[in-house]
This record gives structure tokens, sequence and C-alpha cells, in this order.
């Protein structure tokens, strides 16, 4: 019997996927350590025949990260089958193949390494987002994207607008699952109030949602999406509610360029609330959201950080110069996060209390004139508050009956234990 090359390379991406799995477990029982045993929702729907999207067309949302256990990208993957009718594309902010900085996209395009039309979704909602599903000829839309846990990742709002566009355009829609790299052990921080809606925040969930996108996904279509997709869900195997990426033996690809480390993931619940002020972020230095600081800026913030005692981090007096965003080529002072005991650290307690002590130590501290940190937060609360000179217990108090709410309706939609 002939074989195409589509067919050896098929097999080969399967055998690959298998042995890297099979090679990191034996690696890991030899070394006594529980790694590499987590198979995502992809390798389970490959190691099924792809038997879920069987006499499909199928349309890929994904980008960088999605990738199978030896680093490939799951769409020269399923490109390569002929199990799979693979006809699209669909690439989201930083776009398909990650050529994108933050605020950019890739556009429409042709993929030079598989020949498929690749739709730009970002910025696209409702019917112009239904429209180019229709247009694109696909019957099912996969979802396959590595978030970060934080309500202001756009890319769990990609997945809402992809849900509310292929249900208006009568799609299937298929979420193969990944880990929440910061663990998905409690819902923190504020809830957003849907008059602050935005692509930072469509719908009312905590500012970091303990949650994985195929857990959203089922939270949103039974929640917030006024009519619901036919949605199916492809669970992982082997990954705990309470492991840190690195306990999974998946490889790590930056989401976006500013999330370069599982490391950065941890503090950016927290530390992404700086876009909101004139401080700057760390973006343009090889520690984002690790590094804050602006021109001015002394030790006395980090002392004043300290001073709070927050459980698992410490803060360094850092000064570091930006080779891009805000203060580029400036050399600025700051604080850096120094995390060290991960299983106690409060990434949005920690952001609040920066925000208090910035505020305090530093005469120069403003907001962003548009008030971005109320779309971040999710509403005015936390500005208000930190104005009116409130600590930073009396910031975290004021959201948690909010959040005491929002963690019941989660409760309902959690896969794993």
């Amino acid at each position: 019997m002939g074989l195409s090359r589509r067919s050896l390379l098929a097999a080969g991406g399967a055998v690959g996927v298998v042995a890297a799995t099979a090679s990191t477990t034996a690696a890991a029982t030899a070394s006594g350590q529980d790694h590499g045993r987590v198979r995502t929702g992809f390798e389970r729907l490959a190691a099924d025949g792809y038997a879920l999207l069987a006499g499909e067309r199928v349309g890929v949302v994904t980008n960088p990260t999605g990738v199978t256990a030896d680093a490939r990208h799951v769409v020269d993957v399923m490109h390569a089958d002929e199990r799979v009718d693979l006809v699209a594309v669909f690439g989201p902010e930083h776009g398909f193949r990650g050529t994108a900085q933050a605020g950019g996209s890739e556009g429409r395009y042709d993929d030079p390494a598989t020949g498929l039309p690749v739709y730009d979704t970002y910025l696209k909602s409702g019917q112009p987002l239904a429209d180019v599903f229709t247009a694109s000829g696909v019957d099912t839309v996969v979802f396959d994207i590595q978030d970060v846990g934080a309500r202001f990742y756009t890319y769990i709002w990609t997945l809402y607008d992809c849900m509310v566009a292929a249900a208006l355009a009568g799609k299937r829609f298929v979420v193969l699952d990944r880990p929440n790299p910061v663990t998905g052990r409690a819902a923190l921080g504020p809830v957003l109030d849907r008059a602050f809606a935005t692509f930072v925040g469509r719908e009312p969930i905590a500012q970091a949602h303990g949650m994985t996108v195929a857990e959203l996904a089922l939270l949103f279509n039974a929640e917030f999406l006024a009519t619901p997709v036919a949605l199916e869900t492809v669970r992982m195997t082997g990954w705990r509610r309470g492991e840190f990426f690195d306990a999974t033996g998946l490889p790590w690809v930056p989401p976006s360029p500013n999330m370069p480390t599982p490391d950065t993931a941890l503090v950016y619940s927290g530390t992404c609330l700086f876009e909101g002020t004139n401080l700057s972020e760390g973006r343009g230095t090889t520690r984002p959201f690790e590094l804050l600081g602006a021109e001015g800026v002394d030790r006395r913030w980090a002392e004043a950080a300290n001073a709070l005692g927050l459980p698992g981090v410490r803060f360094r007096e850092a000064y570091f110069a930006p080779t891009f965003s805000k203060f580029q080529g400036k050399t600025v002072g700051g604080v850096q996060l120094h995390v060290h005991d991960r299983a106690s650290f409060d990434p949005v307690r920690t952001g609040i209390g920066l925000l208090v002590t910035a505020r305090s130590s530093w005469s120069g501290f403003a907001w962003r004139p548009d008030n971005w940190i109320d779309k971040l937060t999710g509403s005015t609360r936390v500005r208000t508050l930190i104005d009116a000179g409130a600590d930073t217990d009396e910031v975290v108090g004021a959201w948690e009956a909010d959040l005491a709410a929002f963690r019941a309706v989660r409760r309902e939609h959690l896969l794993y234990r």
C-alpha cells in the first residue's frame, strides 16, 4: 500500500508526540519525580484519532502556544494528518505565528508553512466575527491557546467572542484544554462590573479566575452567552488544580512577547495593574511585570512594600532602562519582585499593596489619564479607595462579597480536583 507524504508526516507527528511523552515520563520515573504526565486536550484528541472532528471542515483558533509535547505546532500536525479536514486558522492578538507586539495582529494572509488561509480575529466580535467563520467555510471551530490565568489577558475574551460568533454562525465549538500555569486553586481579586466591560474583561469574573480555558468555556456558555454555542471540551489528563506549570512536563511557549516565562505569569494578575499608572510595568526589559518603576522613584518604595509583610514575596530596590514602551532608553528606579513561596503568594493583594505604597512613597505617582486602571480592575472602586488613602486590607476587603459570589458560580464549572 502506498503512503502519501502527508500520511508519513502525520504518522511522524503522532509518533513524535507519543515518544516525547513516553520518554519524558520515563525520565521522570527514573528521577523519582512525577513530571511529564499531563496530556493536553490536543494530545487526547489526537490519540483518539480525531474522532471528535470526523466529517467536519475544521478551523483552529490558536497562536504559538498551540504545541504538542515535543513542541510541534498543532496546526502543522493536523494539516499533515489525512484524518483531519483542516481548512482555516484564526489568529488572535499577536497573531497565529506570534509576529505582532501588544495591541497588534497579523491580518489576513496565507500561512507559508501550510498554505492555509489565516483569518484575523483581533478586535472582531459579534456578527462581523460570525461572518469571518461563515466565509472560511468551517463547520467546527477549535480553540487551542495557552492562557495565563488573568481576567485582562485577552485570549480568554477571544475565546468568549469566538463562542458568541460561532453560535451566531451556527458552528460547533471545541475547546482543547491546557493548564492554568499559576494553578487553579482559587479565584482572587475584584470581579468585573459590566459597566466597565472591554476586551480586557467582557463579563463578571475575578481578576485571577483560577480556571482553565475549558472551564471558562463551560462557565461562559452556561452563565453569559445569550444563545449557547454547541460546545465540546476535551479535558486534560494528569493535571491537578494545585500544580504550577513547571510540574506539567509541557514546553512553555511565551503566549505573548511580554510573557516570557511562567514566573511572569505568576505575578501578572497583580502587577499588570501598573499599566493603568504612569509607572513602567517592565515592558522593554528582560523581566516584564517583575520590574516596576519610574524616573524619580528610589529605595523608599521597596522599603515601604517590604514593610507590608506580604506573603511569599520580597521586593528589591532596582534600576533599569526599558528598551521600548514607557521611559524608553531612560534609567528609572523602582522594585523587582522576588517570589520565594509560590504557595502563599497572592498576586492581586501584592499588586494592590504595590499601588498603595507607590502612591505613598513617590510624589509623582499618577493614574493614566484615561483611567485605564478602572478597566483593569473592573470598576472605579480600587482607584477611588487608593486615592482616598485606603490601605491594602481595606482595598482587598472591598471586593470580598463579589468574589464570594463568583467563587460559588465558578465551582459549578470546574473539571479537575
